[in-house]
């Protein structure tokens, strides 16, 4: 490359040159003006004072301008210094001159120079942008309207540390973090194989939030990955900033109570259903990813489950199972019994009872209604509160309130302990997000044992599994594999098999049937069903998109 044949723009006045940098904020590429460049950035990102732009001077006699621009607190300082600054003033004139005719300075930098293992090219000004916002360097140089990405993602970040929601007592200690590429390793340290595959996405039109999809392929069903990645290409909004908001977007169902999105904060949780043939979306920024599909009996699985023997596991199961049950119906049976089937109740059972109701002016509905809305307030206050005063809140709320509505009259002994007795089903149940739906049913069952008694707790029953079995994620029957019902998939629903049973499964996602007898590598056993999977519905927003597209 001729050095003296790098034509420099003549400067232009300062007005002039605010006007054009305003204007070429408007184009899609860079130009090849450093002094230009530099200011077009500068606005862009409204002379924020975190913005590092370091200009550097490669050459000695013939000096050619460059400039190194990050932002800081996003980038791994000493990678900037070290590789990418340390790079540019390392080139000699003996270097400039060897340059071949076939390659410029730009090229030389990126091909030769440039002691980083990850660079790119970037004409466009969005790219360019986007990179400094992401935590990469960016190097403009004079002359040129080609910026070269350096990989220099760093800055403070949370440690792996143990899991706080999602506990066991035996089993893998570490969880996920708010980064996505300290998540995607923990999860390649389990699953080493070439079949792991890995996509990029950026959703979001204002924050650009870094998605992860991965996959095994071959386990996972081509057509369940295809709609994966297109419900989360139609999501047009201007921020996610936690996994929530990607759940909501992609869900099948808006209008239902129960998950239909399975979501966990534990490598060996998404490494485990990878291995079954599900997806998993990591987000940047949130340490809980996205598992999909879920069913039903999955949300009763823990990862200790497989850490201990088959017969605890099952027994440990059936009381998760007996504890949703209580927590949706067991206020609601009381009332019922002490409402409208008096007959059910013994004799000298019913007399303590109603002699406990003598002083009290509300009927059991009421009661009830008054206890779970209080308990709700304070499991909440429980949450809010600092670690120091949490406990005293539980203690002032469980023992002297609970004591002090009974000696004033307002509430039945018994009614305090059957409202304990589904708080405490409540916290059985190992995924928090089905806890709640149990919770939000469980007020849907109040109100029709208090207007029907049992008649109207029977028909809530059978509204709940009709709509249970109407339920679909990604195209997987919500109760599979019960309903329909699945041979393999019992193995590993309520109860669990010997390890040694479940060496041969099924795929668990293909959409067009299960294959039977395929060998997967974990000791899960599949929880869905080998029927042919019915067309998904999709969520609302990718409903309206292929409308739209129609």
């Amino acid at each position: 490359m001729n050095i003296n044949g790098i034509h420099r723009r003549n400067k232009s006045t300062k007005g002039q040159q605010a006007a054009s940098v305003h204007e070429g904020a408007r184009f899609p590429r860079l130009t090849a003006d450093l002094d230009q460049t530099l200011e077009q950035i500068d606005m862009e990102l409204g002379h924020s004072p975190d913005l590092k732009i370091r200009q550097v001077k490669i050459g000695s006699k013939q000096p050619i301008q460059a400039a190194a621009i990050h932002l800081n607190g996003l980038v791994n300082t000493e990678t900037v210094n070290e590789f990418v600054i340390g790079s540019l003033l390392g080139i000699t004139d003996d270097m400039l001159q060897n340059i071949s005719a076939t390659e410029d300075l730009k090229d030389y930098i990126f091909n030769r120079a440039l002691e980083l293992g990850e660079a790119q090219l970037l004409q466009d000004w969005k790219e360019v942008m986007l990179a400094i916002l992401s935590g990469n360097t960016v190097i403009v140089i004079e002359g040129f309207d080609t910026a070269i990405l350096c990989e220099t993602e760093g800055g403070e970040a949370r440690s792996v540390t143990e899991p706080t929601t999602q506990l066991v007592v035996r089993g893998p200690k570490d969880s996920f973090v708010e980064s996505v590429a300290t998540n995607i390793s923990l999860i390649r340290r389990r699953i080493k194989s070439s079949k792991l595959r890995l996509e990029h996405l950026k959703i979001g039109k204002v924050t650009h939030t870094h998605v992860a999809l991965m996959y095994i392929k071959d386990n996972a069903d081509e057509k369940l990955v295809e709609e994966v990645r297109k419900r989360l290409s139609q999501i047009n909004v201007d921020a996610i900033l936690e996994s929530g908001y990607i759940e909501e977007l992609i869900q099948d169902k808006t209008f239902t109570p129960f998950p239909t999105i399975n979501n966990s904060e534990r490598p060996d949780v998404a490494a485990t259903n990878l291995l079954e043939g599900r997806v998993v979306i990591i987000i940047d920024g949130t340490p809980f990813v996205l598992i999909l599909p879920a069913v039903f009996t999955l949300f009763f699985q823990s990862p200790s489950d497989y850490a201990q023997r088959f017969d605890i596991t099952i027994l440990m199961r059936l009381v998760r199972y007996i504890s949703f049950i209580v927590l949706i119906l067991g206020p609601s049976v009381y009332i019922a019994l002490t409402t409208y089937h008096y007959e059910m109740i013994p004799t000298t059972l019913l007399i303590n009872l109603l002699a406990q109701r003598e002083n009290v002016p509300f009927p059991a509905f009421v009661e009830a209604l008054l206890m779970e809305g209080a308990f709700e307030i304070i499991r909440e206050a429980g949450v809010r509160m600092p670690r120091a005063v949490g406990q005293t809140v539980s203690v002032v709320g469980a023992l002297i309130l609970g004591q002090a509505v009974v000696e004033a009259g307002i509430i039945t002994p018994v009614m305090v302990i059957v409202v304990a007795l589904t708080g405490i089903a409540s916290f059985a149940v190992p995924a928090y997000n089905m806890a709640i739906s149990g919770r939000i049913i469980r007020f849907l069952f109040l109100v029709l044992a208090g207007m029907f008694g049992f008649y109207g707790i029977t028909l809530g029953l059978i509204v709940l599994v009709a709509h249970m079995n109407s339920l679909r994620s990604f195209g997987v029957p919500y109760l599979s594999p019960i309903v329909p019902l699945s041979s393999h998939g019992q193995k590993d629903a309520i109860l669990r098999l010997p390890l040694w049973a479940l060496n041969t499964k099924q795929a668990s996602t293909k959409h067009g049937g299960i294959s039977e007898g395929k060998k997967i590598s974990t000791g899960h056993e599949q929880n869905l069903s080998p029927e042919i999977f019915k067309k998904t519905e999709g969520p609302d927003q990718a409903k309206k998109g292929m409308q739209d597209a129609e």
